[in-house]
């Protein structure tokens, strides 16, 4: 059988994106070969096409991390799952992009990274998922401990991984304040669940934590941007604080604010949700926590807006030009 599969054979912009028709791959032992219903789109597959994560391309390279689909067969001894489920992958130094990515009508991939996810949730849904809940529970729940009595600041709030963490931090009952870039998301946001929202190149964002916070600032921080925005974070941050960086938005270098870090006694700790979910413990609490949230509607996916596969490049624009609010899928 052949599938239209998303490839790339240099790095470079949106456009160094292809659909390529290939043979499907058979599952190997301890693989499952999906049909590929949705895919969401994540920010680390913007970094694997320019040539900037972790993990370089291998040309033609694959592409993504997350998808919703059918599975369509079983490689030897798997035994999770049966034909037809219906499963959504999760983000995880298990899954190679470059080699199994799921941007495409098919892909094979490790068991350890499929999960079942809620029945009410359509494959839109699905696709948009796990990366973001993951990495928002991983920072604020498991390792942050939120409580009712802390705030929690929480930068590039628009993005899918923000809104979860909005949902998420006022399911915990903490006091949200949300940043964006400018005053036009304000709106949405404070739809969204944020208690205060924040535009950061038009308002002092430390003065304005302090004001809202009567001096206290945040416990929590959670930032995916870094560069010059650290040394601001820790403005607004409470003494013995937390700042969780996951993610590396600003393209220039990060100095550690030593100065400040000291001045308050803050923790500034490197995250992200691939290391997190390599323990199954506690991937399974994780689970159980979206799962519940889902059911009762605390958690409940935003979709910014879905695109056809064949407008993979359209899609990727889309994402670079920072005007989304919520998760971009596309769909096959």
């Amino acid at each position: 059988m052949m599938a239209r599969i998303v490839r790339f054979h240099q790095t470079g912009g949106p456009e160094v994106l292809r659909l390529d028709v290939v043979v499907e791959a058979d599952p190997g032992p301890g693989e499952i070969s999906l049909r590929i219903e949705a895919i969401g789109l994540n920010r680390a597959e913007v970094m694997l096409r320019q040539g900037i994560y972790h993990e370089q391309p291998v040309f033609p390279s694959r592409i993504g991390y997350e998808a919703a689909g059918v599975v369509a067969a079983l490689g030897p001894g798997v035994a999770a799952f049966r034909e037809g489920d219906r499963v959504a992958t999760v983000p995880s130094f298990v899954l190679s992009q470059t080699k199994q990515g799921v941007y495409g009508e098919s892909a094979v991939v490790p068991v350890e990274v499929v999960l079942a996810y809620p029945p009410s949730l359509s494959a839109v849904q699905g696709a948009a998922l796990w990366m973001q809940y993951l990495t928002a529970y991983g920072a604020l729940v498991d390792y942050g401990g939120l409580e009712p009595k802390d705030v929690a600041l929480i930068t590039a709030a628009s993005s899918s991984v923000g809104i979860a963490a909005i949902q998420i931090a006022k399911e915990r009952g903490a006091l949200v304040i949300a940043t964006t870039r400018h005053s036009d998301k304000k709106p949405a946001l404070l739809e969204l669940g944020a208690d205060h929202v924040i535009a950061s190149e038009e308002e002092d964002l430390p003065a304005r934590v302090m004001e809202i916070t009567g001096g206290s600032g945040a416990r929590i921080i959670f930032d995916p941007i870094a560069g010059p925005m650290l040394t601001v974070l820790c403005a607004a941050a409470a003494p013995y604080g937390t700042i969780y960086e996951y993610g590396a938005l600003h393209p220039g270098e990060t100095d550690y604010p030593l100065m400040p870090m000291l001045a308050k006694s803050l923790t500034i700790t490197g995250y992200q949700v691939l290391d997190y979910v390599r323990t199954p413990e506690r991937l399974a609490r994780a689970r159980d926590y979206i799962f519940a949230g889902i059911a009762s509607g605390a958690l409940a996916p935003v979709i910014d807006r879905t695109f056809p596969l064949d407008q993979i490049v359209e899609a990727h624009r889309h994402m670079e030009s920072n005007t989304q609010c919520g998760k971009i899928v596309v769909t096959v």
